[in-house]
């Protein structure tokens, strides 16, 4: 309820929030929503952006009754994208950590995750641990510039490791052999092993860590902070988190696999 009257009040105050640059052909008052749109069940730019990160944004943005803008980032240069892209947000199932908080400011925390290992059936003996995987003989494989390089290269460094350049077919090498394992966040391992039946997540329930997922917000704009912190509390208060991602990765997905 106090995220909701928090969030009210800003707006019966006619609190205008407004990016303090506007790149030339963007949309005037747009909410900069940038997000590398490849990490379901969080972000999808394939077909439409949709996820439970891009329904948040939209929401947010219905809030304050601006249009929203989504813009294409990569998270090898999510830190350099974040300045010359004029982001307001950044959303995509991006992770707390110490780097990312140098050039922007974060929201509340609205889930939890952890990295767990996704490899071929069959296989969950053979790497179900940090101490199996990293073996000079197996192949590891893990996409470029964001958390799960940095996961690889400091717990397997004696495995043999590719950097994939994107998210979306990364999968792909591990079902069709040419990679042993990828470790990832275990929510995106749920959602992927729907469309893939040949790999399976292992013990996603008991990942290797946990952190926290957020949203980024622009440097040093604490009204833009203050309504995105109002408006996540206010959904979590009332469920509306959970039921996004039931709509991923609950027992009864209405999100089609793809």
């Amino acid at each position: 309820m106090r995220g909701t009257r928090l969030l009210g009040a800003l707006l019966l105050a006619g609190t205008v929030l407004v990016a303090p640059a506007i790149p030339a052909g963007a949309e005037p008052n747009a909410l900069r929503v940038c997000t590398p749109g490849d990490y379901p069940p969080y972000s999808v730019a394939a077909g439409g952006y949709r996820g439970v990160d891009i329904d948040l944004a939209r929401g947010f943005a219905d809030v304050l009754r601006r249009p929203v803008e989504f813009v294409p980032v990569t998270w090898a240069t999510l830190k350099t994208d974040f300045a010359e892209q004029h982001c307001d947000i950044a959303v995509g199932g991006i992770s707390d950590s110490p780097a990312r908080r140098a050039f922007a400011d974060f929201s509340i925390t609205y889930g939890t995750d952890g990295k767990t290992p996704i490899t071929r059936r069959g296989n969950d003996t053979d790497f179900s641990t940090i101490e199996q995987i990293n073996r000079p003989e197996v192949r590891v494989i893990a996409n470029r510039g964001g958390t799960n390089e940095e996961f690889a290269r400091k717990n397997f460094p004696d495995a043999q490791l590719t950097l994939w350049p994107e998210n979306l077919t990364i999968f792909d090498e591990v079902e069709q052999g040419r990679a042993d394992v990828f470790v990832t966040d275990g929510v995106e391992g749920r959602y992927r092993v729907r469309r893939h039946p040949g790999l399976q997540v292992l013990h996603p329930d008991k990942p290797f860590d946990s952190f926290g997922k957020v949203l980024l917000i622009r440097k040093d704009d604490p009204v833009l902070s203050t309504a995105l912190n109002a408006w996540l509390a206010t959904q979590l208060a009332t469920g509306g988190v959970d039921r996004l991602f039931d709509q991923w990765i609950g027992p009864n997905p209405t999100v089609p696999a793809g």
